[in-house]
């Protein structure tokens, strides 16, 4: 029974939330993130309360409660991968939404010379439009990824990576991103996303990657 009220409540949010969603641009990333905070919030509230007329009232304020915490999630992360979208056009940087992350692909052609971790200084533009975004949503943390292509050694390419990552990462600091919010990781050749068999597919593998996740 309990379960069953859980669900209810859940599914009603959910459903409210996905008419705020249509009303607003149909906007999936919002109600899909109110829908997850509702079923959170009412499993929480159905596992408090002495009786089961107690247990139903608070899933159901359980319910709203996380809805409201997954709807202000989502809208604040819609809000700021419009201002990436718009600062970052043209410059050749990819932005994906990922749930309620947002993925930034900045390619080797405009981030480092091959098989250098030094910044290529028309890259530093974009780096300063990124800085300026991150700098008025500071409720994220930014993870920056470095991957390589196959070419030397794993060894080579790990550390590549790495070096990659954290000259990216220190240059957002020296802009003035709280350096906690930044991590760096570097994955070498291990993650590719198109084959290396090609020239084309390793300059694709040869990328940054800056993960933008929220703070919940």
């Amino acid at each position: 029974m309990k379960k069953l009220i859980t669900v209810i409540a859940a599914t009603s949010m959910l459903a409210a939330c996905q008419q705020m969603g249509d009303s607003y641009g149909n906007n999936q990333s919002t109600y899909k993130g109110a829908g997850l905070g509702a079923l959170i919030g009412a499993g929480l509230g159905s596992l408090t309360g002495d009786g089961s007329t107690e247990r139903r009232q608070r899933a159901t304020v359980g319910a709203a409660a996380g809805a409201l915490a997954g709807m202000a999630v989502g809208q604040y992360m819609d809000r700021q991968e419009d201002a990436m979208r718009g600062s970052l056009e043209g410059t050749g940087v990819e932005v994906q939404r990922q749930g309620d992350e947002i993925l930034l692909n900045m390619p080797s052609s405009i981030t480092f010379a091959v098989d250098s971790s030094q910044i290529q200084p028309q890259f530093y533009g974009t780096l300063n439009n990124v800085s300026q975004v991150l700098g008025q949503y500071g409720d994220t943390r930014i993870n920056v990824i470095g991957h390589t292509d196959n070419t030397g050694s794993d060894s080579h390419n790990q550390a590549l990576s790495q070096r990659r990552a954290a000259a990216v990462s220190n240059y957002l600091g020296s802009q003035g991103i709280n350096y906690n919010r930044l991590s760096q990781t570097g994955y070498g050749e291990n993650q590719p996303i198109a084959s290396n068999a090609t020239a084309a597919g390793r300059a694709q593998n040869r990328r940054v990657e800056v993960r933008i996740i929220p703070t919940r």
